[in-house]
């Protein structure tokens, strides 16, 4: 498993479209698996991850999306289904439904809040391999979960036989480098913020990317990663740069990176559909700034707008 190709390429984290009222767009959905496959060319789909919302979804909803996306993907590319959570029976739990489901692997975050340490971690994600048999893709994402999984702990971590990738979105280059540079002979070191890093990190090694832009910078994605293996630096920059102002443009004036790219979404015409509470929609005049940031960044319309606030969505 751990050889496997199936770790390499982009992998879109993908949203999970809500209603107006809350209920998840069943449709909506699977149409964003059809056009990440279909129109984006990805290599493999996250289903559940943070972009998809996982901590507003309750377990029979996290179950539910992992089999829509499974059913959607018809064996196309890999599916990956977000699991994790604090208690490790938990995440037992989801991650045996997502194999049962048919997902080719489990992305899976520390337990958040708690706290735990690096012989809690490895009985944690021991338990998770020992008892379900599905690939595991360990996701360090400090800024959400309060505990960065340094290369030394990750070097730890990659021992266990399930864990085939890794997904390093500290967003510090240096800390990708070091990651790559510890485990990357081992497993798949996929980037997470290929909006900020992308090229640079296929230039160190990484396997791939597993992150949120995709969904808004459409096939650009995949040529940034094609064009860095290729080593055509000089036009895979030109998408860098448009990676960072996407980026830029969805946290800029305190905007929550989730909602705004169901905003943006929505503005290029996907299906991009509501937050669910306690996340709101953006309002005036975050929306005018994402419009005025679409056009400044040439980011491709697919059709019509749609609009998380006319319920058009």
């Amino acid at each position: 498993m751990k050889d496997s190709s199936m770790w390499k390429g982009v992998f879109p984290a993908l949203v999970t479209p809500f209603k107006a009222d809350g209920e998840i767009d069943e449709p909506a959905f699977r149409e964003n698996v059809d056009m990440s496959i279909e129109e984006d060319g990805v290599q493999g789909i996250l289903v559940g991850g943070c972009t998809g919302e996982f901590w507003a979804l309750t377990p029979e909803e996290r179950v539910q999306i992992v089999e829509w996306g499974v059913e959607q993907a018809r064996g196309r590319v890999p599916v990956i289904a977000g699991t994790g959570g604090i208690r490790t029976r938990d995440v037992i739990e989801l991650t045996a439904h997502a194999k049962s489901a048919g997902a080719d692997a489990a992305l899976i975050l520390p337990p958040f809040f708690v706290k735990v340490g690096l012989r809690e971690l490895l009985a944690h994600y021991g338990a998770v391999a020992t008892s379900v048999g599905l690939p595991l893709v360990v996701y360090n994402v400090p800024a959400a979960t309060g505990l960065n999984l340094t290369p030394e702990i990750l070097d730890r971590l990659v021992e266990i036989p399930s864990v085939v990738a890794v997904k390093e979105s500290s967003g510090d280059f240096n800390q990708f480098f070091n990651t790559v540079r510890t485990v990357g002979d081992r497993v798949a070191v996929f980037c997470g913020v290929s909006s900020l890093f992308g090229m640079a990190a296929v230039t160190v090694g990484a396997a791939g990317y597993i992150c949120t832009s995709p969904q808004t910078l459409g096939r650009d994605v995949v040529d940034l990663y094609r064009l860095s293996v290729e080593g055509q630096y000089d036009r895979a920059l030109e998408i860098q740069k448009k990676g960072v102002g996407f980026r830029h443009l969805s946290i800029a004036n305190g905007r929550n990176m989730y909602v705004s790219c169901k905003e943006i979404m929505n503005q290029l015409g996907r299906p991009g559909g509501f937050p669910r509470l306690p996340l709101l929609p953006l309002e005036e005049p975050d929306r005018q700034q994402i419009r005025e940031g679409i056009a400044r960044l040439g980011l491709r319309a697919r059709g019509p707008a749609r609009s998380a606030q006319d319920g058009r969505v």
